[in-house]
Formats: C-alpha cells, sequence, structure tokens
C-alpha cells in the first residue's frame, strides 16, 4: 500500500515533540503529525492527546520532493452538524 496524499492509514506514535507527533507508517515510513492537525481544538500539549506506541488512524496530508510526510487525525474526525453547513 503506498502512501498517497488523500489515503488514510494506521500507524504507531514513536515519538512526540513540542510540534506534533512522529507516526510509524507502513512499509517503515514515518510522518508527522503536527500539533495543529491533532485534533479540532486547541492543542497546548501533544502529550494531552497522543502516546508513545498509541495506534493511530492518520490521513495522509502531504509528501514533500523529500519524502517527508505530513499526516493529520483532525482532518478524520466527524464534523460537527453546524460546522460542516459553514464550510
Amino acid at each position: 500500500m503506498s502512501i498517497e496524499v488523500g489515503s488514510v492509514v494506521e500507524g504507531v506514535v514513536t515519538g512526540i515533540s513540542n510540534f506534533g507527533a512522529f507516526v510509524e507508517l507502513p512499509e517503515g515510513k514515518t510522518g508527522l503529525i503536527h500539533i495543529s492537525e491533532v485534533a479540532d481544538v486547541y492543542v497546548k500539549d501533544v502529550h494531552d492527546f497522543l502516546s508513545e506506541k498509541d495506534k493511530v488512524k492518520v490521513k495522509v496530508v502531504s509528501v514533500d520532493d523529500r519524502g517527508k510526510i505530513g499526516l493529520s487525525i483532525k482532518q478524520l474526525q466527524e464534523k460537527k452538524p453546524e460546522e460542516a453547513a459553514s464550510s
């Protein structure tokens, strides 16, 4: 299964930093969930939402020329009806 923008994959959190969480993806690749993509509420500390070794389902939002993979949990969460109507 290739890692492509828009695909949904499962991975394991391997590390947490002050700007996001690193996730090991299938094929041994690693992606980053930026702190702004962890949840649809303000995230002050990633540790409040994720822990190392957590299994997470993520959406691939970007893959750059150097192979860096950007991930999002927030984009997989169900939008509340009033948010969906306004977007």
